[in-house]
């Protein structure tokens, strides 16, 4: 374990994400960080949720039950926001993922950042645009399963995504330097703030730097960080700037 990586709570509401993705997202989520709470919540009595059975074990990710008290009203999601703010409050994390495409949970997400803790959403494309903006980042979970292979096209599904090239290019402006290069690092995290759900997977690339190469209106150089070193700092301008 990385003891210098942010620890994260995951919490799954069940009723509104898939097995099948389970293994990818957590992948994911160690790129950021260590998940040290792993949390299912759902009514596990019900046949409807019998796929999540080996997902659980192999992952050792803990069910919590919570039975269906009242048709119509989702005690889940009522669970798993007392235990988060159990969690908040209590100091044992440095930050959040919530996995659901359901939009009771944009208050909890605007709350933990109100805080001061990272919050990162994982959902399906029909989840609400109300609880994709409350978190810091929010990644939908067809990208995990797609493997972001390259189309040939520079632009995404119809899936409300900005159009890639106001919107990047009008990141590149706000953080281009006087020598007039952008710190592509700066460039994604303005992407990021602008549109939590950015990634550059929804288009087609693996990752920021092979997407703004892939740009015939993009310049891209890089330096080395240090003389002789083979790691460099990527910066991107507009062709002709």
């Amino acid at each position: 374990m990385n003891r210098d990586a942010p620890t994260l709570a995951v919490l799954i509401d069940s009723d509104n994400a898939q097995a099948a993705v389970i293994s990818d997202l957590l992948t994911e989520v160690a790129q950021v960080g260590t998940a040290t709470v792993k949390r299912a919540y759902g009514d596990w009595t019900t046949p409807q949720l019998g796929s999540w059975k080996e997902v659980l074990n192999v992952h050792a990710i803990v069910p919590v039950q919570q039975f269906s008290y009242t048709t119509g009203k989702n005690a889940t999601d009522s669970a798993l926001i007392i235990d988060a703010m159990d969690l908040l409050h209590g100091g044992r994390v440095d930050g959040f993922c919530l996995v659901s495409s359901d939009s009771d949970f944009t208050r909890l997400a605007t709350r933990i950042r109100e805080q001061g803790l990272l919050v990162i959403g994982f959902g399906e494309r029909k989840t609400p645009k109300p609880f994709v903006a409350a978190c810091d980042r929010f990644l939908y979970t067809d990208l995990l399963r797609r493997g972001g292979g390259r189309r040939a096209a520079a632009e995404p599904e119809d899936d409300g995504a900005p159009p890639l090239k106001p919107f990047l290019c009008e990141a590149i402006s706000a953080v281009t330097q006087d020598d007039g290069w952008a710190p592509l690092g700066m460039v994604g995290s303005l992407l990021q703030k602008n549109d939590p759900s950015f990634d550059a997977r929804s288009y087609g690339f693996r990752k920021l730097s092979e997407l703004v190469k892939g740009q015939p209106y993009l310049t891209v150089k890089e330096v080395p960080i240090s003389p002789g070193s083979q790691q460099m700092h990527l910066f991107v301008q507009r062709r002709g700037s």
